[in-house]
């Protein structure tokens, strides 16, 4: 038996791609952009002394990273569940 969902049955499902497409680039350039800003302004506060300003900044770089990893990993979990639903 072989099912797979029938992606083109949904009207407008080359629009909706692309639209998940530019939301994903859109979420990925804004992350990397954040860890920039917030590395630079962790260094700079680090070597000033302000050491609550070093922290949050600190907690933005973490942020970022977890936006990135998971904007990233979500178009390879869809296709792992695709892959798995498809052998049930």
């Amino acid at each position: 038996m072989d099912i797979f969902p029938d992606f083109g049955a949904v009207g407008g499902a080359a629009e909706l791609q692309s639209i998940v497409g530019a939301l994903l680039t859109f979420v990925l350039i804004m992350a990397v952009l954040m860890m920039i800003i917030s590395g630079v302004t962790w260094a700079l506060a680090s070597a000033n002394g302000n050491f609550q300003t070093a922290t949050r900044a600190r907690m933005g770089l973490l942020v970022a990273c977890g936006a990135a990893a998971l904007a990233g990993s979500g178009v390879a979990w869809v296709n792992f569940l695709l892959d798995v639903g498809s052998t049930l």
